[in-house]
C-alpha cells in the first residue's frame, strides 16, 4: 500500500482523538470553567455541528483545488481550532473553538477517501479507505485513553495542545508522502457538484449511513450504564471496555475493507445483519460480565464492517462529485450520532430498561437494511448493477489519472 495512506491515517488519528476525548474531560472542563456538566456537554454538540456544516461546505468550495493542498489546509484549520481550544479563556470561546475544530473533520475524511482510492488499483479501493479509517479506530484504543489521562493529570488544556501537535505531524506527513501531482479535483463548479449529489441513489446511500450508524450510537451512547447497571462492572473498568470496543472497530474496519473489495453489496448487507443480531442480543449478553465484554467487542466489529462499503457506495453514486459526496457521508455519520443518541434516550426515558437503547438500535439497523435493499432495487431498475455484480465501486473517478499500483 502507498505510504500516502499512512499520512491520511495520522490525520484520522488526530481527528478521532479530538472528537471523542471531550467526553472523558467533561468534568475537568466544567470545573475549570465554572459551568455545569450538562453545559460542558454542549461542547460535544458544537464539534458535531461543525462537522455537519463544514463537511459539505468545505468540500464544495475546494472542489477544483489540488487535493493534497486541500488536505493540508484542512489540517491547518484543525490545528488552529485545537490550539485555540487550549488557550480559550472562557466557556463561550471554547465553544467557538470546538466548532472550528469540527469544520475540517468531514471534508478531511471525504477528500481523503477520494485520494486513497485514487492511489491504488481498482480491486483495492475498499482496503485503501479502511486503512485511512484505521487511524480513527486506533484513536479509540490508544489516542482517547492516553489523551484523557493526560488531561486528568496535566489539565485539559494540555490535551488540546497535544492534539495540535498530532495535527502538525499529519501536515508534515501529507506534505511529504501525498504526491503533489496526484488527485486534482474535477473541473466542475459548485452547482454541478450539488447536482451530482442530488440523485435518489446518493440519498438512499446516505440514508443507509444515518440508519445503520444511528443504530450503533443508539446503544453506544448509553454503553456505560448498561455495563455498570446491567452487567455489574465497576465504573473504573469502563475505560478498558471502551478500548475493547475500539479493538472490535479496528477489526471490523479492516475485515470490511477487504471483503468489500470482493463484494461491496454483500459486505454491507452482512454487516448490517450482524449489527441487528448483536444489538437484539444485548439484553441477554448484558447479564454477565464476560458476555457483556463480548457484546462490546462484537458491537464495534459489526458496526465498522459497514464503514468502508458505505463510504465507497456514496462516492460511486455521485461519481461526478466524489469529494462532496464522501464528505456529505461524514456529515451523515454525525447526524447518526446525534439522532441515534436521541432515540436511545427516548427508550430510556420511557422506562423500558437500561438495555432498551440497544433494542431500539436493532430496530434502526433493520431500517438501515430496508433502505439498503431499496437502494439495490433502484439500482437494478436503472441497470447499474448488471455490469459488475456485487460491486458498486467505479474503477476510476472522473478526471483521475490511472491509479498507482505501488
Amino acid at each position: 500500500m502507498p505510504l500516502a495512506l499512512l499520512a491520511l491515517a495520522v490525520g484520522a488519528f488526530g481527528i478521532g482523538t479530538t472528537e471523542f476525548v471531550m467526553m472523558g474531560l467533561l468534568p475537568n472542563v466544567a470545573d475549570d470553567l465554572h459551568v455545569s456538566i450538562p453545559s460542558a456537554g454542549h461542547l460535544v454538540s458544537a464539534y458535531a455541528l461543525g462537522v455537519v456544516i463544514g463537511a459539505p461546505v468545505l468540500a464544495a468550495v475546494t472542489a477544483r483545488m489540488p487535493r493534497r493542498r486541500v488536505l493540508i489546509g484542512l489540517m491547518v484549520l484543525f490545528v488552529v481550532g485545537n490550539a485555540v481550544s487550549a488557550v480559550a479563556p472562557d466557556y463561550h470561546s471554547l465553544m467557538l473553538a470546538r466548532f472550528v475544530s469540527g469544520l475540517p473533520h468531514g471534508a478531511f475524511f471525504g477528500v481523503g477517501a477520494v485520494v486513497a482510492t485514487s492511489l491504488v488499483a481498482p480491486e483495492r479501493k475498499a482496503r485503501s479507505v479502511s486503512l485511512m479509517f484505521l487511524g480513527l479506530t486506533v484513536a479509540n484504543i490508544v489516542g482517547v485513553p492516553v489523551a484523557t489521562a493526560m488531561g486528568q493529570q496535566l489539565g485539559w488544556r494540555a490535551t488540546f495542545l497535544a492534539v495540535s501537535a498530532i495535527g502538525l505531524a499529519a501536515i508534515a506527513a501529507l506534505a511529504a508522502l501525498v504526491p503533489a501531482d496526484h488527485g486534482h479535483g474535477a473541473a466542475v463548479g459548485v452547482r454541478s457538484e450539488l447536482k451530482a449529489l442530488g440523485s435518489v441513489p446518493v440519498w438512499l446511500a446516505l440514508g443507509t449511513t444515518v440508519a445503520g450508524f444511528g443504530a450503533l450510537f443508539s446503544a453506544y451512547s448509553y454503553i456505560t450504564p448498561m455495563l455498570t447497571d446491567a452487567a455489574g462492572f465497576a465504573e473504573g473498568s469502563v475505560t478498558l471496555l471502551l478500548a475493547l470496543f475500539g479493538v472490535g472497530a479496528t477489526v471490523g474496519n479492516l475485515v470490511g475493507g477487504r471483503l468489500a473489495d470482493h463484494s461491496l453489496r454483500g459486505t454491507l448487507f452482512g454487516g448490517l445483519t450482524s449489527l441487528v443480531a448483536v444489538l437484539a442480543l444485548f439484553p441477554l449478553l448484558m447479564r454477565a460480565e464476560w458476555s457483556a465484554a463480548l457484546a462490546v467487542l462484537l458491537l464495534g466489529t459489526a458496526a465498522f464492517t459497514t464503514g468502508s462499503p458505505l463510504q465507497l457506495m456514496v462516492m460511486e453514486k455521485a461519481s461526478a462529485a466524489p469529494s462532496l459526496a464522501s464528505s456529505a457521508n461524514q456529515a451523515a455519520f454525525n447526524l447518526a450520532n446525534a439522532g441515534g443518541a436521541w432515540i436511545g434516550g427516548l427508550a430510556l426515558a420511557a422506562g423500558l430498561g437500561v438495555t432498551s437503547p440497544a433494542v431500539t438500535g436493532a430496530v434502526l439497523a433493520v431500517l438501515g437494511l430496508g433502505v439498503a435493499a431499496l437502494a439495490y432495487v433502484v439500482d437494478r431498475g436503472r441497470g447499474t448493477t448488471a455490469s459488475v455484480p456485487g460491486r458498486l465501486v467505479a474503477g476510476h473517478m472522473p478526471g483521475e489519472r490511472e491509479p498507482s499500483r505501488r
